[in-house]
């Protein structure tokens, strides 16, 4: 029997999600390590490497993804650059597990697919809800029947950070040059991915965007439907300028329904006429873990990981159904044209 393949990762960008979210799992679960990270500011990567145990830190990209020892890279970097580093891992002859969102738009998921499609090697990208315990526990009730046939799914969100944006010190996720759009990209698409993993590829989407209250140009609220494959239909929203805060999934069927949130860790709760039931599944401390144990159990020659770029891509082709009147066009240029933007914002 053969020798398991050890995955040597390097990070590229070792930022805040990498510290806890994912960074320590890759040293932790089986036939995986990491090797190498990269930061723009070596000070910074040199830190995170002491403070991680990683044997090679460096300022530079190429240096990481060149490294004899890689042989996967992770791009945690903003959306922004995604597309560039995935098409240099790529030409390393390597694969790439790329953070969420995939990219700015899918025009750039696209170009990331095909090129890896051309040249055999896999690609990944962090939607690693796929992979926990509790969105896999509704899965598997959704797919026995427990509820019967889904008739409907609603999720709401509510939430607010933007009363604290300095407009002239935007963080990245409020840059659409650099994220693609605002929070909705940023977490709106997590809900999405999972609800397609979940109940399969949403159908016949449609939404907009405005900008409420932000002060700053991307959308900070955001309505959208869609029809399942079941013939149910389905209604999402986010208010990211709320005071209040909600995060809830309800997904009904013909005899019962179950709720969850995309970003808590309670149980789900399962309802089936007078019966109600609850599955405590807590996430585990370093999230990603399941999920790139998936990744690496793949290159092992092992079940395929559930997130690839083709599952990523149709939740980015969502997201810009939704957005696209919001920017006036979702295609390469858009986040340049911001005068074209129907904001719709007194403070904009």
């Amino acid at each position: 029997m053969n020798e398991p393949l050890q995955i040597n990762w390097g990070i590229i960008g070792c930022g805040d999600v990498t510290e806890v979210k994912s960074g320590p799992a890759f040293s932790q679960i089986e036939n995986s390590r990491l090797v190498a990270v990269m930061r723009r500011n070596g000070d910074k990567a040199k830190d995170y490497a002491a403070r991680h145990g990683v044997p090679f830190w460096s300022a530079n990209a190429d240096e990481v993804i060149r490294h004899p020892e890689v042989n996967a890279v992770y791009i945690a970097t903003p959306p922004g650059s995604h597309l560039e580093y995935a098409l240099k891992v790529c030409e390393a002859g390597k694969p790439a597990y790329v953070e969420k969102p995939m990219a700015r738009n899918a025009t750039e998921c696209a170009a990331m697919v095909q090129a890896f499609d051309r040249a055999g090697l896999p690609l990944f990208v962090a939607y690693y809800r796929r992979a926990l315990p509790r969105f896999l526990k509704a899965k598997e009730l959704i797919e026995g029947g427990r509820i019967g046939v889904v008739s409907g799914v609603t999720y709401r969100f509510m939430g607010s950070s933007h009363r604290s944006l300095d407009p002239a010190n935007l963080p990245w996720r409020w840059v659409a040059e650099e994220a693609g759009g605002g929070q909705f990209l940023d977490l709106g698409c997590h809900t999405l991915d999972i609800l397609d993993f979940m109940l399969g590829p949403l159908l016949d989407v449609k939404g907009d965007a405005a900008n409420v209250a932000s002060p700053c140009a991307v959308e900070d609220s955001v309505a959208m439907q869609f029809r399942l494959h079941s013939g149910g239909l389905g209604t999402a929203t986010w208010n990211f300028a709320s005071d209040r805060h909600l995060d809830l999934i309800e997904i009904a069927g013909t005899d019962g329904e179950i709720s969850l949130s995309t970003f808590g860790n309670e149980p789900v709760r399962l309802v089936c006429g007078k019966e109600e039931k609850t599955f405590d599944l807590p996430n585990p401390k370093h999230i990603q873990g399941p999920f790139i144990q998936t990744i690496v159990d793949q290159l092992n020659g092992g079940p395929l990981c559930p997130s690839t770029g083709v599952t990523a891509m149709r939740t980015q082709a969502v997201m810009d159904k939704v957005l696209d009147r919001y920017y006036g066009g979702r295609q390469n240029q858009f986040w340049l044209r911001e005068e074209t933007w129907p904001r719709n914002s007194p403070v904009g």
